[in-house]
């Protein structure tokens, strides 16, 4: 210590000083709990920041599962469809022998005919002009229609 007490009282003011800038940040921290709408807000903010995370979390792991999903129904609707195309190439297979069939019939049966009408042709050319007949009638009916 000096001996006209300067140091005393410098020490004394910076003991004062630390103590009012403790005492101003004592001040603030209560005012800040004491700030009941500041407080609802900064709340209100962080709710709504968790429920957007949320919300974008829910959001990727449904795209996921509907990504998902719609590849093993894309899968089922491919093997399906090879089922059906076997189905179809078989049933083709059947109907192109039964048609191949009744067309030899048909043939054999026309051979016969055209033997017939060369035997007897007056009858089936009587036949085939009223058949001609017949659609020249139902033509011009249909004409007078439109």
């Amino acid at each position: 210590m000096t001996g006209n007490g300067t140091g005393d009282t410098e020490a004394l003011r910076e003991e004062i000083r630390r103590t009012r800038v403790e005492l101003g940040e004592t001040m603030e921290l209560l005012a800040a709990r004491a700030d009941v709408k500041a407080r609802l807000k900064d709340s209100a903010e962080q709710a709504k920041a968790r429920m957007r995370e949320q919300a974008a979390s829910t959001m990727a792991r449904v795209r996921g599962q509907a990504a998902q999903k719609a590849g093993v129904v894309r899968g089922q609707a491919a093997q399906k469809a090879g089922v059906v195309r076997g189905q179809a190439a078989e049933k083709a297979g059947v109907v192109r022998g039964q048609a191949a069939e009744k067309a030899r019939v048909a043939r054999m049966q026309a051979s016969e005919r055209g033997e017939a009408v060369w035997r007897d042709p007056v009858p089936w050319a009587a036949v085939a002009a009223g058949a001609v007949a017949t659609v020249v009638v139902l033509l011009i009916v249909q004409w007078r229609r439109r």
